[in-house]
């Protein structure tokens, strides 16, 4: 397959988290034609009602190279200059899965065998793909995660903290808000004392950051509201009680405080004659935990455009990414 190619039909399938179902369909029949033409398997792993996850492997796993196929919105579709593959999922993570099946082909041309390939969905989300893949491991001792790195292997990768904060109020009409109890305030108040909390540092992954992503709330500007909600992701580069504990503190008076998702972060090990970097995502790495074996994070693109207008992953990084990809899994097959 050509990796540009197959990087630009995968960008122009909608695949935004929740709607992944036609983009892995297709994935499903790439790596089923692969598999039937090289003596593999392929399989839909259920998820959920119109979710499911695709695996694909030659042998028995001893090294799984794997992403994710949803993406953020807003969609948007591929095109190409000379440089570059641009479109939602081109770096994050699209483009990366299509490198993972060309090195694929590439090591079953020499007769390599014994790895597979796992894509998954939800990571944008809540890594429920991951969560869903960790309960049904077959195997492998190693794991290659795809996320956006330029190239290099990662050392290490923040963990994430993200919450709900809920305020009840009082409705009433706002030309008298003595008879209400305005849950905005409430929230506000809490936000305030939440983004004055200090946040740990480390001598590796740097400081722990915090971001209040969205506020919603009320019914008319004439009511007082009596509902309103934020939603927060704090990126960890620690132990999460320490954090979680100042943030109900913080909150506790004002609002309720709902934990969505907690992610630890990761340490990595080196591979000689790899280059290396820091990188302050998370990944879906903690959701598969042990199950799917000792993990390793390395991609072509770069983190700092995904998720924007701008996302785009230079040609040659997702060339280099295949042979890489393949030198990898001939290593850690090497033992």
């Amino acid at each position: 397959m050509n990796v540009l190619e197959l990087t630009r039909s995968l960008v122009d399938i909608e695949s935004i988290t929740n709607n992944e179902m036609q983009v892995g369909s297709y994935l499903f029949d790439c790596v089923s034609n692969l598999a039937r033409n090289t003596g593999g398997r392929a399989e839909r792993m259920e998820v959920e009602a119109d979710r499911f996850n695709v695996l694909a492997y030659w042998g028995d796993p001893v090294v799984t190279l794997s992403t994710h196929m949803d993406t953020v919105p807003p969609f948007f579709a591929s095109r190409e200059d000379s440089d570059c593959v641009w479109g939602r999922g081109s770096c994050d993570a699209k483009g990366i899965a299509a490198s993972m099946i060309c090195a694929a082909e590439t090591l079953l041309a020499e007769g390599v065998r014994n790895f597979a390939l796992l894509f998954l969905v939800g990571e944008e989300r809540n890594s429920t793909g991951a969560y869903a893949a960790a309960r049904s491991p077959r195997g492998s001792r190693y794991l290659i995660n795809g996320e956006p790195t330029g190239n290099k292997l990662a050392l290490a990768s923040k963990g994430a903290l993200r919450l709900e904060l809920h305020a009840h109020g009082t409705a009433a009409h706002s030309a008298y808000p003595e008879l209400g109890k305005s849950a905005i305030d409430d929230l506000l108040d809490a936000l305030e004392k939440i983004r004055r909390i200090p946040l740990p540092k480390d001598g590796l992954l740097g400081s722990c950051t915090l971001n209040i992503g969205t506020i919603s709330g009320g019914r008319a500007p004439n009511v007082v509201p009596d509902c309103a909600r934020a939603e927060i992701l704090v990126r960890l580069v620690g132990d999460p009680g320490p954090v979680r504990a100042a943030l109900a503190a913080a909150a506790s008076g004002h609002t309720e405080v709902k934990e969505i998702l907690c992610a630890p972060t990761v340490h990595f090990e080196r591979v000689d004659g790899f280059p290396t970097t820091i990188v302050s995502y998370t990944t879906d790495v903690p959701a598969l935990g042990v199950s799917w074996g000792k993990p390793f994070l390395i991609g072509p693109g770069d983190i700092l455009v995904a998720h924007t207008a701008e996302e785009r992953v230079h040609k040659k990084e997702l060339s280099d990414a295949i042979g890489i990809y393949a030198d990898l899994v001939r290593r850690l097959l090497a033992g």
